[in-house]
Formats: structure tokens, C-alpha cells, sequence
């Protein structure tokens, strides 16, 4: 019974594809009958490699170890540095993160090699004093001559803080208009109450990563 079920599952389906080859005139024969007896495996998903930089207590962690369908209960601040492979449905992103401690950040340059893009998470209910920092390393890392040509994504975290600044007086505090000009970067606020539009900043992301990928080299 599993057995007839299945092969007319699979007639229908081909059904289904061969009615779509007969209406779009465009489409050869021959593309439909590699389609029709040559279905492979799907090809394998792309990866890129990222870093993840921000201050202690940006949510930086917590973000990535959700995105990974972590338990929560296992997150610590990352003292030196992770990797974790978070998968997507178009591509799969390595990031290392790096942790966001004053002994530590001075040491960030040295991971930056080989990355394809970058994440900087930051907190937007921060005291001045941090967003001040925060601010300062995020310049940094913007004309960094190994970041400075690579996609940022910006993630404006803990939006569900009652002290929290909106997205456009980050953008103003940061300066991001006038110092990122001519450079690709996305500005997002997020929380860990909605991981759906982190996910939806990290779809965006991937789609400067594959705009990258067709950019034709330079000489």
C-alpha cells in the first residue's frame, strides 16, 4: 500500500513539472528531462565566514546561541572566543564571535582575517558611557583595513528595555550616514523576544554576502 502511494505521489509530481515545461514555451525539452529523470540531491548550502565583535553584555551570545536552537540555560559570556555554524535555509554562517571585555577587545584585530562579513551587536539601553565605547569600537572596526570592505550587520539588541534608544538615534549617535557612506551595512534593532526579525537581519545579511560573491574581482 506504502509502496502504490509512493509511485503515485511521484507520477503526480512529475505530472506537475511537465504540464509547468509544456506552458512556459522558454524551457527546452531537454532541461525538462533532466529535470524529470535526473533529479539529484538539492546543491549543497554556501558558507561564510563571519565575526561577531561587540561589548560585554551587548546580547551577542544569547543571539547566536538562539539562532543555533541552544538552550538558554547554558549561556555564558564568551570570555575569549566561540564559533558556531548557524544554519540558514540559503546558506550556512561560521561566525566567530569574539568577547567583549576591555582586556580582550584590544586583541580583535587579529581574528579579523578571513572573514566575509561582520556582525556588530550592541546595547541599546546601555549607559552613555558604554554606547561611547561602543561607538568608538564600531568605527574601528568600520575603516579596519581588513573590515572596512566586508558587509556589517548592525544589531541594535534589547529593544524590549524600557531605556532602550530607537534605531534612528543610533544611527545619529553613530554617525553611520556620514562614516559608512559608500560601504554595505544594515542597522536592525532586535531582542530576544522576536527572533523572527533577527532572522529576517540575518537573511538580509546573506544577501550582501551573495551580491559579494558576484562581484566581479579586481585587478
Amino acid at each position: 500500500m506504502n509502496l502504490t502511494k509512493g509511485l503515485k505521489d511521484l507520477l503526480d509530481e512529475l505530472g506537475l513539472l511537465w504540464q509547468y515545461c509544456l506552458r512556459d514555451m522558454s524551457i527546452t525539452p531537454g532541461f525538462c528531462f533532466r529535470a524529470l529523470c535526473c533529479k539529484g540531491p538539492p546543491p549543497p548550502r554556501p558558507e561564510y565566514d563571519l565575526v561577531c565583535i561587540g561589548l560585554t553584555g551587548s546580547g551577542k551570545t544569547s543571539l547566536l546561541s538562539q539562532l543555533c536552537s541552544e538552550s538558554p540555560e547554558n549561556i555564558v559570556s564568551t570570555t575569549g572566543f566561540s564559533i558556531k555554524a548557524v544554519p540558514f535555509q540559503n546558506a550556512i554562517l561560521n561566525v566567530k564571535e569574539l568577547g567583549g571585555a576591555d582586556n580582550i577587545r584590544k586583541y580583535w584585530s587579529r581574528y579579523y582575517q578571513g572573514s566575509q562579513g561582520v556582525i556588530f551587536v550592541l546595547d541599546s539601553a546601555s549607559s552613555e558611557d558604554d554606547l561611547e565605547t561602543a561607538r568608538n569600537e564600531l568605527h574601528s572596526a568600520l575603516q579596519h583595513p581588513q573590515l572596512c570592505t566586508l558587509p556589517f550587520l548592525i544589531l541594535a539588541n534589547h529593544q524590549d528595555k524600557p531605556a532602550a534608544r530607537s534605531v534612528q538615534e543610533i544611527k545619529k549617535y553613530f554617525e553611520l550616514e556620514p562614516l559608512a557612506r559608500g560601504k554595505r551595512w544594515i542597522l536592525k534593532p532586535c531582542s530576544l523576544d522576536d527572533m523572527e526579525a533577527v532572522k529576517d537581519s540575518f537573511s538580509l545579511l546573506i544577501n550582501l554576502l551573495e551580491e559579494r560573491d558576484f562581484e566581479p574581482s579586481r585587478m
